[in-house]
Protein backbone atom coordinates (compact mmCIF):
# COMPACT_ATOMS: atom_id res chain seq x y z
CA UNK A 1 0.00 0.00 0.00
CA UNK A 2 0.94 3.63 -0.50
CA UNK A 3 0.83 6.37 1.34
CA UNK A 4 0.70 9.95 0.11
CA UNK A 5 2.45 12.29 2.58
CA UNK A 6 2.06 15.65 0.25
CA UNK A 7 -0.88 16.80 2.51
CA UNK A 8 1.04 16.25 5.71
CA UNK A 9 3.94 18.23 4.26
CA UNK A 10 2.45 20.84 2.71
CA UNK A 11 1.46 21.86 6.19
CA UNK A 12 -2.48 21.39 6.31
CA UNK A 13 -2.30 18.37 8.61
CA UNK A 14 0.46 17.90 11.52
CA UNK A 15 -0.69 14.03 12.11
CA UNK A 16 -2.58 11.14 10.17
CA UNK A 17 -3.07 7.87 10.68
CA UNK A 18 -3.90 4.75 8.58
CA UNK A 19 -4.94 1.17 8.57
CA UNK A 20 -2.20 0.21 5.88
CA UNK A 21 -2.48 -3.53 4.54
CA UNK A 22 0.08 -5.49 3.58
CA UNK A 23 -0.13 -6.23 -0.31
CA UNK A 24 2.83 -9.23 -0.27
CA UNK A 25 1.29 -12.81 0.28
CA UNK A 26 5.10 -14.43 -0.12
CA UNK A 27 7.99 -13.09 1.76
CA UNK A 28 11.06 -13.18 -0.37
CA UNK A 29 14.64 -13.33 1.26
CA UNK A 30 16.70 -13.91 -2.11
CA UNK A 31 17.10 -16.86 -1.32
CA UNK A 32 13.95 -18.48 0.04
CA UNK A 33 10.49 -17.52 -0.08
CA UNK A 34 8.29 -18.18 2.69
CA UNK A 35 4.25 -18.10 2.57
CA UNK A 36 2.66 -15.26 4.92
CA UNK A 37 0.05 -17.10 6.77
CA UNK A 38 -1.63 -13.94 8.94
CA UNK A 39 -0.90 -10.12 8.15
CA UNK A 40 -3.53 -8.03 10.03
CA UNK A 41 -3.51 -4.42 9.19
CA UNK A 42 -0.40 -2.19 9.82
CA UNK A 43 -1.20 0.67 12.23
CA UNK A 44 0.93 3.71 10.74
CA UNK A 45 0.72 6.80 12.35
CA UNK A 46 2.82 9.70 10.61
CA UNK A 47 3.63 13.25 12.32
CA UNK A 48 5.18 16.02 10.78
CA UNK A 49 7.87 17.19 12.96
CA UNK A 50 9.26 20.11 10.68
CA UNK A 51 9.86 21.54 7.11
CA UNK A 52 10.55 18.69 5.50
CA UNK A 53 10.74 16.06 8.32
CA UNK A 54 8.58 13.71 8.95
CA UNK A 55 8.19 10.66 12.04
CA UNK A 56 6.89 7.27 10.85
CA UNK A 57 5.21 4.95 13.56
CA UNK A 58 3.98 1.82 12.94
CA UNK A 59 3.47 -1.87 14.92
CA UNK A 60 1.84 -5.09 13.84
CA UNK A 61 2.70 -8.50 13.30
CA UNK A 62 3.04 -11.42 10.36
CA UNK A 63 3.40 -14.72 10.87
CA UNK A 64 5.44 -17.07 8.02
CA UNK A 65 5.71 -20.48 7.45
CA UNK A 66 9.18 -21.28 7.69
CA UNK A 67 10.42 -24.90 6.98
CA UNK A 68 11.98 -26.52 10.09
CA UNK A 69 16.25 -26.75 9.69
CA UNK A 70 15.81 -30.60 10.64
CA UNK A 71 12.47 -32.22 9.24
CA UNK A 72 11.49 -29.31 7.05
CA UNK A 73 7.65 -29.71 8.42
CA UNK A 74 6.39 -25.75 8.15
CA UNK A 75 6.42 -24.33 11.29
CA UNK A 76 3.85 -21.12 12.20
CA UNK A 77 6.44 -18.56 13.17
CA UNK A 78 4.76 -14.91 14.05
CA UNK A 79 6.94 -12.20 13.69
CA UNK A 80 6.11 -9.11 15.65
CA UNK A 81 7.85 -5.25 14.69
CA UNK A 82 7.59 -2.00 16.23
CA UNK A 83 9.15 1.16 13.45
CA UNK A 84 10.07 4.22 14.39
CA UNK A 85 11.66 6.25 11.69
CA UNK A 86 12.21 10.27 11.38
CA UNK A 87 12.90 10.94 7.74
CA UNK A 88 13.89 14.42 6.24
CA UNK A 89 12.45 14.63 2.55
CA UNK A 90 15.29 16.27 1.76
CA UNK A 91 17.91 14.30 2.14
CA UNK A 92 16.04 11.36 0.56
CA UNK A 93 15.64 13.12 -2.48
CA UNK A 94 19.03 14.14 -3.04
CA UNK A 95 21.63 11.66 -2.15
CA UNK A 96 21.96 8.21 -3.28
CA UNK A 97 23.28 6.82 -0.27
CA UNK A 98 19.98 7.88 1.91
CA UNK A 99 17.72 6.18 -1.06
CA UNK A 100 19.81 2.88 -0.97
CA UNK A 101 19.13 3.03 2.80
CA UNK A 102 14.96 4.23 2.79
CA UNK A 103 14.26 2.78 0.05
CA UNK A 104 10.65 2.76 1.30
CA UNK A 105 9.72 6.08 0.09
CA UNK A 106 9.51 7.02 -3.60
CA UNK A 107 8.97 10.19 -4.10
CA UNK A 108 6.33 11.66 -1.96
CA UNK A 109 4.49 8.19 -1.26
CA UNK A 110 5.82 5.60 1.55
CA UNK A 111 5.62 1.88 0.49
CA UNK A 112 4.39 0.28 3.65
CA UNK A 113 5.28 -3.08 1.55
CA UNK A 114 8.71 -1.86 1.58
CA UNK A 115 8.77 -0.72 5.29
CA UNK A 116 7.76 -3.50 7.06
CA UNK A 117 9.98 -5.56 4.51
CA UNK A 118 13.20 -4.71 6.19
CA UNK A 119 11.56 -5.24 9.27
CA UNK A 120 10.89 -8.63 8.67
CA UNK A 121 13.80 -9.43 7.66
CA UNK A 122 15.87 -8.09 10.40
CA UNK A 123 13.54 -10.21 12.95
CA UNK A 124 14.15 -13.61 10.57
CA UNK A 125 15.18 -16.05 12.95
CA UNK A 126 18.67 -17.79 12.79
CA UNK A 127 17.28 -21.45 13.01
CA UNK A 128 13.52 -22.87 12.82
CA UNK A 129 12.46 -25.60 14.25
CA UNK A 130 9.70 -27.55 15.03
CA UNK A 131 10.60 -28.60 18.24
CA UNK A 132 13.23 -28.40 20.13
CA UNK A 133 13.68 -32.38 20.14
CA UNK A 134 13.05 -32.54 16.32
CA UNK A 135 15.08 -35.76 14.97
CA UNK A 136 15.39 -34.53 11.29
CA UNK A 137 15.02 -37.01 8.16
CA UNK A 138 17.06 -39.53 7.28
CA UNK A 139 19.80 -39.27 5.40
CA UNK A 140 19.34 -42.27 3.35
CA UNK A 141 15.66 -42.29 2.70
CA UNK A 142 14.45 -39.00 3.69
CA UNK A 143 11.89 -39.87 6.13
CA UNK A 144 10.78 -37.49 9.08
CA UNK A 145 12.36 -39.34 11.82
CA UNK A 146 9.34 -37.62 13.98
CA UNK A 147 7.16 -39.64 12.97
CA UNK A 148 9.46 -43.06 13.25
CA UNK A 149 12.26 -44.94 12.45
CA UNK A 150 12.57 -45.98 8.81
CA UNK A 151 14.76 -48.61 9.60
CA UNK A 152 17.83 -47.63 7.32
CA UNK A 153 21.47 -48.20 8.81
CA UNK A 154 22.79 -45.00 9.38
CA UNK A 155 26.15 -45.94 10.92
CA UNK A 156 28.72 -43.31 9.20
CA UNK A 157 31.71 -44.85 10.18
CA UNK A 158 35.29 -43.02 9.00
CA UNK A 159 36.27 -44.52 6.00
CA UNK A 160 39.72 -44.86 7.07
CA UNK A 161 38.51 -47.21 9.53
CA UNK A 162 36.61 -49.63 6.89
CA UNK A 163 39.26 -51.70 6.56
CA UNK A 164 38.51 -52.62 10.75
CA UNK A 165 35.13 -52.97 9.83
CA UNK A 166 35.28 -55.78 6.90
CA UNK A 167 38.12 -57.77 9.08
CA UNK A 168 35.26 -57.76 11.92
CA UNK A 169 33.02 -58.88 9.36
CA UNK A 170 34.95 -61.61 7.77
CA UNK A 171 35.53 -63.29 11.63
CA UNK A 172 32.14 -63.22 12.85
CA UNK A 173 30.83 -65.86 14.28
CA UNK A 174 27.35 -67.41 12.76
Amino acid sequence: MLIDLRELLSGSQDEKSYKADIEMNTFNTGSSDYDIIDKPAVDVIIKKLGKNKLSIKADSYVTLSIPCDRCLEPVRTEMHFDIDKDIDMQETSGEIEDEEEKDYIDGYDLDVDKLVFGEILISMPGKTLCKEDCKGICLICGANLNKGECGCDRDILDPRMSVFKDILNNFKEV
